[in-house]
C-alpha cells in the first residue's frame, strides 16, 4: 500500500508491504542504490522478502522520487540517515509490526548507510547488506587526486552559494560524462529495465562531493552487538568486492559474509539466479537473528 511519513518536515512517498497471516510481523525498511527510486531494486527486494514473512517498508528518500525536499535529485548523507530513522518510527507505529522485531536493508550505496545508521540505532535489531558500497575518505582518496576532485566540486558549490542555478549532469550515460558512467549503469537505469516513471536521468554535481567524503564504513567498527549480514558479488567493479570485505573484517560476531557468482553489479539488482540467491541468504539470516 502506498504511504507517507514525515522526516524532519519532509514528506517522504513509501510502499508498505504486509505479508500474510496474522501479525505483528518482524519488518524490514531499506534503503538503496544511488539515484535510485523505490519501485526499482528496493521495491523488488521488498516484495521478495514480504512473501519471507515480513513487513516491508521501501520509500523514496528526501529529494529523490515522489518524496519531497529540495533540490531534486541531491544525495544527503545526513538527511538519509534521518529519513531511515524516522522510517523506523513509522514502522514501530504500525499494528501490522512487532516494533521490537526491526531490520534493515541496504542495496548498493544503501548498504553504506543502512550499517551506518544500525550502528547508532538501538531499535534496529539486525543489518543487511547486498552488493554493498561501504564509502570511506581512505579508499576514495586512494583512488583518485583527491584535492582536485574537492576543488572542482567546491567551485560548483561557490557558484550556488552565490545565487547561481543548481547544477546537474547525468546519472548515468553509455558514453560521455555521467555520474555512473559506461554501459552497466545505463543498461539498467537507461533502459527499460530499470524504468520508473519516478526516476529522471540526471543528479546533482554537488552530490559527487557527497560520496567522495562520507565515511559510512565506520558503522562497522559500532554495528557490534548487532548481528551484521554481508551479500556480495564476486566481482562487481561498481562495489568492490574488497570493500565488503573490508566491511566484514571490522564487524564483530555474529556476522556472515555470503558470495554470490555473479560477475557485475547490476547482477544483484534482477537478474536470476543471484536475486533469489540473495534473498534466501538474507531471509536465512534473518530467520536467525530476527
Amino acid at each position: 500500500m502506498r504511504i507517507d511519513f514525515e522526516a524532519g518536515g519532509v514528506t517522504l512517498a513509501g510502499d508498505l508491504r504486509l505479508p500474510q497471516g496474522a501479525g505483528p510481523h518482524p519488518a524490514l525498511v531499506f534503503t538503496g542504490p544511488f539515484t535510485g527510486v523505490r519501485d526499482q531494486v528496493c521495491g523488488l527486494y521488498a516484495e521478495r522478502l514480504t512473501r519471507e514473512g515480513y513487513v516491508t517498508l521501501a520509500f523514496d528518500h528526501r529529494n529523490w522520487g515522489e518524496s519531497g525536499g529540495e533540490p531534486r535529485r541531491h544525495e544527503d548523507p545526513q538527511g538519509k540517515l534521518h529519513d531511515l530513522r524516522a522510517a523506523v518510527s513509522f514502522l514501530r507505529s504500525r499494528p501490522e509490526a512487532d516494533g521490537e522485531r526491526i531490520g534493515v536493508v541496504g542495496i548498493c550505496l544503501g548498504g553504506g548507510y543502512a550499517l551506518k545508521f544500525a550502528a547508532f540505532e538501538p531499535r534496529v535489531k539486525v543489518f543487511a547488506g547486498i552488493a554493498g558500497a561501504y564509502n570511506n575518505p581512505y579508499t576514495m582518496r586512494s583512488g583518485m587526486d583527491y584535492q582536485a576532485a574537492l576543488a572542482d566540486l567546491g567551485e560548483v558549490l561557490e557558484r550556488q552559494d552565490r545565487g547561481g542555478p543548481v547544477e546537474y549532469l547525468p546519472a548515468v550515460a553509455a558514453e560521455g560524462e555521467a555520474a555512473m558512467p559506461g554501459d552497466e549503469p545505463y543498461s539498467y537505469y537507461g533502459t527499460e529495465r530499470g524504468a520508473s516513471p519516478h526516476w529522471a536521468n540526471e543528479v546533482t554535481r554537488a552530490s559527487l562531493r557527497e560520496l567522495i567524503t562520507v565515511d559510512n564504513m565506520m558503522g562497522a567498527d559500532f554495528l557490534s552487538p548487532r548481528p551484521a549480514l554481508i551479500v556480495h558479488g564476486v566481482i562487481d567493479r561498481f562495489c568492490s568486492p574488497e570493500g565488503a570485505e573490508e566491511a566484514y573484517r571490522r564487524l564483530d560476531e555474529p556476522k556472515r559474509i555470503v558470495w554470490i557468482d555473479a560477475k557485475r553489479h547490476i547482477d544483484l539488482y534482477d537478474a536470476e539466479p543471484y536475486v533469489t540467491q540473495a534473498v534466501e541468504a538474507t531471509a536465512g539470516f534473518l530467520r536467525e537473528h530476527l
